[in-house]
């Protein structure tokens, strides 16, 4: 499964992955899926939202155990993230056909669509419209880069944009919903631990600065006279790293648009965007406060004009308590205090965390031995990612026989 999955969406120039959400990648990966579900005898549905389910048993009769994760990925993004959580939902009920495992409930295998985000600058579209943590208006309009809506993107890719919305009814049939991820940090790796249990996943947004000066001649035009977005912008990055690091937090401005952006021209506008996150509400809010005061006061200093603007939010999510415990019994450990598996927060969304005002949710990490995420670079050794298809099958054993 991992080696037809490989080439999908890769860029032979950087190596990374552009598996972007209703693009001929997309389309490769959803085929991928239905494929594998199918093969299994598995019942196959996608969803009003684009997502899709395979269903061993009746979901109708509720209470069901699923499991998976996401197919796209950042623009030049890693092979881990997401697809390893999706080709181990598979392999762990490969695992489970091949103990004879007897199932009391029904088991399901999901991909949420557009969970990263990478087109149309909203993560975990999918989910969000699944769980009614985005309106249908909202998402109606979200665009793309080239100015493409995201109902135009469903239309062309073969979908009806008009039946996207709130779906109560299927997450009607989840009784706990647990996601395999591999780690997007090294806590495992100092920890020589393979499998690692989530706790909760910190408080997060994405804000969109707009830096507006004055165009002008790179060659011509004083010093004095201008009036230079890019230097108040430039001073904001690094307001934002001084500020992150007072608070113990991450902030960071990975994302950037100039126009005219012309090599000899002094820009009118420079956008940015701030991706910041932190343990607690508290330190989230001190951060980026932080950040949009020195940002003002660098613009007023250049005669330049600012528009910040919130585009998204996840609050904390702290994982439902009973089943993290439930997992930690299954693998070998008795409580959050006292576990076999090593418990950790984590700074990055995920649709679990999504899902978890609706349903029961927990997470597995896999241990990233480098660390590095959201990169060509991203990795974890195959012996670890046998560990978490063996983790996963042994908790979606344990659950589905309750």
């Amino acid at each position: 499964m991992w080696a037809e999955l490989l080439p999908v969406g890769r860029s032979s120039a950087s190596g990374g992955y552009r598996r972007y959400a209703w693009t001929g990648a997309d389309a490769d990966c959803r085929t991928w899926f239905r494929e594998q579900a199918e093969a299994r005898g598995l019942t196959y549905e996608l969803d009003r939202n684009g997502n899709q389910w395979a269903w061993l048993g009746d979901p109708a009769a509720q209470n069901a155990v699923v499991t998976g994760s996401h197919l796209d990925s950042v623009p030049d993004g890693g092979a881990f993230d997401g697809p390893l959580g999706v080709v181990s939902a598979f392999a762990a009920l490969d695992e489970l056909r091949g103990r004879g495992a007897r199932l009391a409930r029904p088991l399901g295998i999901v991909n949420f669509g557009d969970e990263e985000g990478a087109r149309f600058g909203l993560a975990c579209v999918g989910s969000r419209l699944t769980a009614g943590a985005l309106t249908v208006e909202q998402a109606h309009r979200l665009t793309d880069g080239d100015g493409i809506t995201l109902p135009r993107a469903m239309e062309a890719a073969g979908y009806d944009p008009d039946t996207i919305g709130p779906d109560p009814e299927r997450l009607a049939r989840i009784g706990a919903f647990v996601e395999l991820h591999v780690e997007q940090g090294r806590a495992l790796d100092l920890s020589g631990d393979r499998i690692g249990l989530a706790s909760a996943i910190w408080p997060h947004g994405r804000w969109r600065f707009d830096f507006r000066g004055e165009a002008n001649h790179a060659g011509t035009t004083r010093l004095p006279d201008r009036h230079d977005p890019m230097l108040s912008y430039a001073e904001t990055v690094l307001a934002a790293r001084r500020e992150a690091e007072l608070a113990g937090a991450v902030a960071t401005f990975g994302k950037i648009a100039v126009e005219p952006n012309g090599v000899n021209a002094i820009p009118s506008l420079v956008r940015g965007w701030l991706d910041s996150r932190a343990a607690d509400q508290e330190s989230l809010d001190t951060v980026v406060t932080g950040i949009e005061k020195a940002a003002r006061e660098y613009a007023a200093a250049h005669g330049v004009d600012l528009d910040v603007e919130r585009e998204s939010f996840t609050p904390v999510v702290d994982f439902d308590h009973a089943l993290r415990d439930e997992l930690a019994r299954i693998l070998g450990g008795d409580t959050e205090a006292d576990p076999e598996v090593p418990v950790l927060g984590t700074g990055a969304g995920h649709d679990a965390g999504i899902l978890s005002g609706r349903v029961p949710t927990a997470m597995l990490f896999v241990r990233n031995p480098t660390g590095v995420s959201h990169s060509p670079a991203e990795y974890a050794a195959e012996d670890d990612c046998v560990a978490g298809v063996s983790a996963l099958a042994d908790v979606l054993e344990g659950l589905a026989r309750t």
